[in-house]
Order: structure tokens, then C-alpha cells, then sequence
């Protein structure tokens, strides 16, 4: 019982880690430069800092 559900959140922060991985902006751009919309809403500065702790944060729950 408790195993599954270890297996269960490993694999849902596997995959919300490879979606975060993927909007973060790379130095080629990254995908993050399709979502200019939350750029102009939150700036780009606190943007970048959300998706760098979210990072940080699924990291350590992984």
C-alpha cells in the first residue's frame, strides 16, 4: 500500500519535473518564450524565479 503510493508521487513529480524542465528558458530560448502573456503579467525576472524554485522544490520531493 504505502510502496504504490510512493511509486504514485515519484512518478507525478517525474512528470511535472520533465514539464517545468521543459519551460524553463534555455539559452537557445526554450518554450518559455511561448508564454510571453505571464512574462507581461508577472515580469520576467519573477517568472524565471517561480519556475526556478518550482524546480528546486519538485527536485527534493523527487
Amino acid at each position: 500500500m504505502i510502496y504504490t503510493l510512493f511509486v504514485v508521487l515519484i512518478c507525478i513529480a517525474a512528470v511535472l519535473m520533465i514539464a517545468i524542465v521543459l519551460i524553463q528558458e534555455s539559452k537557445g530560448g526554450g518554450l518559455s518564450s511561448q508564454f510571453s502573456s505571464s512574462n507581461s503579467i508577472m515580469g520576467v525576472r519573477k517568472t524565471t524565479d517561480v519556475v526556478e524554485k518550482t524546480t528546486w522544490g519538485l527536485a527534493i520531493a523527487w
